[in-house]
């Protein structure tokens, strides 16, 4: 597991997943996140709906506790999917992108299109 700080040094950690093909979470349907990941209640995602998909993949990203948080809820092929399209503080997707530079060719040729 990789841990990043946040670039203020308040709150919890980033947490990175240490190999892409561990994300083996759900690809359709509806996925009900914990508390602890998503704190206001309304933690039901459709992954059949686009803007829900997207939305789950930031909270989960952001919001992770540990590596299980990640394998649980992210799918490797949706993560390179909708990862120039997802809006990630810079610390974070700095993280992954170190980490894992397909994703940072994929927001390389998101920007250049």
């Amino acid at each position: 597991m990789s841990i990043t700080t946040r670039p203020n040094g308040y709150g919890k950690p980033y947490v990175v997943a240490e190999r892409l093909e561990l994300l083996t979470g759900s690809t359709g349907g509806v996925v009900k996140l914990p508390r602890h990941l998503d704190w206001s209640g309304a933690g039901r995602y459709d992954l059949d709906s686009p803007g829900r998909v997207i939305d789950l993949y930031r909270t989960v990203l952001i919001e992770a506790a540990s590596p299980a948080d990640l394998h649980t809820y992210l799918h490797e092929a949706t993560l390179k999917r909708l990862w120039s399209y997802l809006w990630l503080p810079p610390a974070l997707r700095h993280a992954w992108e170190q980490r894992f530079p397909e994703l940072a060719a994929l927001s390389r040729l998101a920007d250049a299109g």
